[in-house]
């Protein structure tokens, strides 16, 4: 299956995310929310990362349900 350049950025937001929750979960550490705080941001950056991570995720299970290309000889 032709992966489009949405489905690759898509998917790395989702790894993105998750590596984010791993990050919460064995260390107590949210690197999202640490960013966002760097940059000055805070809380309005990491609602809005969350809200696009979220979104990719949602876009991502349309992966499952497409069609896989015929291999090639």
């Amino acid at each position: 299956m032709n992966r489009t350049a949405l489905d690759r950025v898509a998917l790395v937001l989702v790894i993105i995310g998750a590596i984010n929750w791993l990050l919460i979960g064995l260390l107590d550490y949210n690197l999202v929310y640490e960013v966002s705080t760097l940059l000055g941001m805070g809380t309005l950056l990491s609602r809005i990362i969350y809200s696009i991570v979220g979104l990719s995720g949602l876009y991502t299970i349309s992966l499952l349900f497409r069609e896989a290309e015929p291999a090639r000889e």
